[in-house]
């Protein structure tokens, strides 16, 4: 980011040495004090409201108060000009602390130094990153006293920072850090949730009107009162600005008449009239200061700008527009700048934009957009620095900047082509912002200046990517399959392109109709050497089972492909995740995110990552991805995204034995889709609560669940999601005494298969036939489920296997032979923390002469999953540090988890957690 951004200068916020009267605000006053005082539960409050309210005024009172009070506080504002800069509020929150970000773990450091453009960004930076590097920072100071984080008119706010502290914002509990965020009423804040505490600044009541007023220098009498009252509508900056008009020399005995103009427009006309009576010199100040839209005090009066000397200020002051605190000078509310700004000709503000230009020739991002406000009419140059701009925001991750940049840019094109490739481009970067309705404006904006198939295509292509994530699978799909049959003979490339989202489509929504309608397209299509990634990447989206022989074949010359092209990295590992090869998606993944990719939207969203993970045993990773995907998915309102996380994240927690965790993740998943639309997040959600139930023992429960995911006939509801959940529907059959139905269904499902089945669906089949077989002849199936030793890549259901053939010969009184099994299912269990069946298996082990001790299982269930993913982590020698940037987490949280866990756990020193979690693995071990 450009060294000019904002830069208070100082902690503490500069205002005027007296402070305006607060009338009419105790409640709201007394609340912001109670966040303040850290008197109260919430650590963020939202302060919303409409024009002149007094947003501001309530947020300076809350300095004050903290300052009184010795905490340290950060204060950024936002600004119109400055929202195109990516990470530009953030920089003007941090920059007084910027020694602190050089102490940073070295990832945290670098990730903020690319983000604020003083690192070499080879790659975006990780939001993540940034989130978790602001979250430690914070933290940090917190530990020398309190700190109060004001963010005003945080409605101006670049995209790229707000993401960054909603990020923040939602887990500073615990924390010694109050956050007060001051918004227009109806802005909406991207990752700023409705479910933060909201303080709405209504109009003020008639008495609280009239008492403003009465503090008035030249208090209002008369039928100019009457008519001040009834104009101002108790909004307290009407109030202030109309009796002062009312009492300004040479004003009429009648405050004028706002006619039916509203109430900010004729606020602005109260401001631009004071122009009139002002020295030229202070005209020509005012206009370069609205220009500006600056709050940074180091350049709001620049060397060599004609208003450098401060005797043009006084008047300015004098007429109530400005105010002073050293050389700093702010317009005394945002409306002001408004009014000066609009009242000048355009001739005037052009003059002085390129005035501001010249000034910053070493600040390119915020000279571009001085040359773009300066132009008249379409200009090349500028039209190629705003692109220049736009690339360095992509480098830095602040895509919303770009696109903003690549639209402002396609304006100023003088050619039509031209002027549609930049909204093309534009329509690309916002894809990664998450805003599908301004990816739609572009995309019209595209189809309103060029009838270029091809861009055309690609318009409807970065419409496609980003609206698969929204639970509106019909529409879109519609639209990309149309683009893509009309585009098939033409123009192969683009028709895959465009396949490509319409099979993840089909994937979301799981209709069957859509698969035929892909097929269909891709047949028509010639087969071409360099479209063969995008090829097998459609068939294996669309349809994974059929042909998967020859799918899973092509596997390693994708992935040598994949090795020289890391952005393929994760579209590999959903390929291979698809056709059960879940090791080679988990190592793929895992080389992704050591390069830090995917990056953000809509790569970014990790569904399938999570879902390999989770197979895989490592349910701490998938948690972590569930996280990163929820935290960026409700940032732009991507529900189905969303929704596809909280899916995985309860069958993690079900799996752990938090059932009514699980059951509150899965039903969040539920309301946020259409399960006609959604089939593939509606199965996943039924699964877990399936898997909720069975954890508590409620198996006709589970089985209703789980019969869920099959439709009534017996088919699938969807073709990958449903055929997984075959042996735990068995298991709760079993139990249930839906044996008959159970056993039915497993064997349409064992023939819908046939050679198609992958070995982890025949070892799950295996599985549902022993445990729904007469018992004399369930052991061949166990066997045959247990025979592949690759299946122990998906080590739960793995264990889960064990356990049955363990019972299974038990209840046969071969103990002996089910003490093997029983022990590695423990062990697998106890590793996992699956809690429900480590007691189960517990219980076998006992009933078949294991000693195994009670004490170190029971201690853990009695942990959150949180806490048992941090014991986990610091039992393997993570610093707090490290488990902080894993979970997303300050290094203070890690450790207030620890210091509650260890007493619950019966220890005292984190040396001592490797042994309480493996031990009880080598005393069962050693047993047999």
């Amino acid at each position: 980011m450009d060294e000019h951004a904002a830069d208070p200068g100082a902690i503490t916020r500069p205002g005027p040495d007296t402070p305006e009267p607060i009338v009419g605000r105790d409640a709201e006053l007394a609340r912001l004090f109670r966040a303040v005082d850290a008197v109260s539960a919430d650590p963020v409050v939202v302060l919303v409201g409409d024009v002149g309210t007094g947003k501001s005024v309530l947020l300076d009172s809350a300095v004050r108060r903290a300052g009184a009070r010795g905490a340290r506080v950060l204060h950024a504002d936002g600004s119109e000009s400055e929202s195109n800069l990516a990470f530009s509020a953030l920089h003007q929150l941090l920059r007084p602390i910027r020694a602190e970000v050089d102490g940073l773990p070295e990832r945290q450091r670098a990730a903020l130094h690319d983000a604020f453009g003083t690192g070499p960004a080879a790659v975006a930076p990780d939001l993540m990153v940034i989130g978790v590097a602001v979250l430690s920072l914070l933290s940090a100071l917190g530990d020398e006293g309190p700190v109060l984080v004001v963010l005003d008119d945080a409605h101006w706010f670049d995209r790229a920072s707000l993401d960054a502290l909603a990020f923040v914002a939602r887990r500073l509990q615990g924390e010694p850090v109050t956050m007060l965020i001051g918004a227009r009423a109806g802005e909406h804040l991207p990752g700023f949730g409705r479910q933060l505490p909201t303080l709405t600044l209504g109009p003020l009541d008639d008495a609280a009107s009239r008492g403003l007023l009465d503090r008035r220098p030249a208090v209002p009498t008369g039928r100019t009162r009457a008519r001040i009252l009834d104009q101002a509508g108790g909004n307290p900056l009407a109030l202030t600005e109309l009796a002062r008009a009312a009492a300004a020399p040479g004003a009429t005995a009648e405050v004028p008449s706002a006619g039916p103009l509203p109430l900010t427009e004729h606020l602005e006309q109260l401001f631009a009239a004071r122009l009139g009576a002002l020295p030229t010199a202070t005209r020509r100040a005012l206009l370069l200061l609205a220009a500006m839209d600056t709050v940074d005090s180091a350049i709001t009066v620049p060397a060599g700008l004609p208003h450098a000397e401060d005797g043009a200020w006084p008047p300015a002051e004098r007429a109530g527009l400005v105010r002073r605190t050293g050389r700093d000078v702010r317009f005394r509310h945002p409306l002001v700048r408004s009014a000066l700004y609009h009242a000048a000709p355009f001739e005037a503000r052009r003059e002085a934009h390129l005035s501001l230009a010249e000034t910053l020739r070493d600040a390119p991002d915020r000279r571009a957009w001085h040359l773009a406000a300066a132009a008249p009419r379409p200009d090349a140059a500028v039209s190629a620095e705003l692109v220049r701009t736009a690339d360095r925001a992509r480098r830095r991750g602040g895509h919303a900047a770009a696109a903003k940049a690549l639209q402002r840019a396609a304006e100023l094109a003088p050619r039509r082509a031209d002027s549609a490739r930049l909204l093309v481009e534009a329509a690309g970067a916002a894809v990664f912002t998450g805003d599908l309705a301004w990816v739609e404006e572009l995309a019209a904006a595209v189809r309103a200046r060029t009838d270029d198939a091809s861009l055309l295509a690609s318009a409807t292509v970065h419409v496609g990517r980003l609206a698969v994530l929204t639970v509106r699978h019909t529409v879109v799909f519609s639209r990309l399959i149309h683009a893509a049959e009309r585009s098939a003979v033409s123009r192969p490339g683009t028709a895959l392109d465009l396949l490509a989202g319409a099979a993840v489509v089909r994937f979301y929504s799981g209709e069957d109709a859509q698969r035929h309608r892909v097929q269909d397209v891709l047949r028509r299509l010639p087969r071409h050497a360099s479209h063969t990634w995008l090829r097998t990447w459609v068939r294996a989206v669309s349809d994974p089972r059929t042909d998967r022989a020859e799918l899973v074949s092509l596997l390693p010359r994708l992935a040598a492909e994949a090795e020289h092209r890391p952005d393929r990295l994760t579209a590999f590992a959903v390929m291979a995740w698809l056709l059960d090869e879940t090791p080679q998606a988990v190592r793929a993944y895992d080389a992704a995110f050591d390069r830090e990719l995917p990056g953000p939207l809509p790569e970014g969203l990790e569904g399938a990552a999570a879902w390999a993970y989770v197979e895989h045993g490592r349910w701490e990773q998938a948690r972590t991805a569930c996280a990163r995907t929820t935290a960026v998915g409700s940032a732009a309102g991507l529900d189905h995204a969303v929704a596809c996380a909280a899916a995985a994240d309860a069958t993690v927690l079900a799996f752990q034995g938090d059932a009514a965790a699980a059951r509150a993740r899965a039903e969040d998943a539920l309301a946020l889709i259409d399960p006609l639309e959604s089939r593939s997040v509606s199965v996943y959600a039924r699964r877990a609560l399936g898997a909720a139930a069975a954890a508590e023992g409620a198996y006709e429960r589970a089985y209703d669940q789980l019969r869920m995911v099959f439709t009534a006939d017996g088919a699938p509801v969807h073709y990958h999601a449903s055929y997984p959940a075959l042996a735990e529907l068995a298991a709760a059959a079993v139990r249930a005494g839906r044996r008959a139905e159970a056993a039915a269904l497993v064997e349409r499902s064992a023939r819908a298969l046939a050679e198609n089945a992958s070995p982890r669906l025949r070892a799950l089949l295996g599985r549902a036939r022993g445990l729904l077989a007469d018992p004399e002849e369930a052991e061949p199936h166990f066997r045959a489920a247990l025979a592949d030793p690759s299946l122990a890549h998906w080590p739960f259901e793995h264990a889960q296997t064990l356990l049955d053939l363990a019972e299974w010969l038990r209840r046969r009184r071969r103990i002996a032979e089910a003490r093997a099994p029983l022990t590695d299912a423990l062990e697998i269990f106890l590793r996992l923390g699956a809690h429900p069946w480590i007691e189960r298996a517990r219980a076998e082990a006992r009933a078949a002469g294991l000693d195994v001790a009670d004490s170190p299982p029971d201690a853990l269930t009695a942990l959150s999953p949180q806490q048992r993913q941090i014991i986990g982590l610091a039992a393997r020698g993570l610093t707090n540090r490290e488990i902080g940037e894993r979970l997303f987490l300050s290094p203070r949280t890690v450790g207030s988890h620890l210091y509650r866990s260890f007493p619950k756990l019966g220890i005292t020193a984190r040396s001592q957690l490797r042994d309480l979690i493996e031990g009880p693995l080598a005393a069962a071990r050693h047993q047999d």
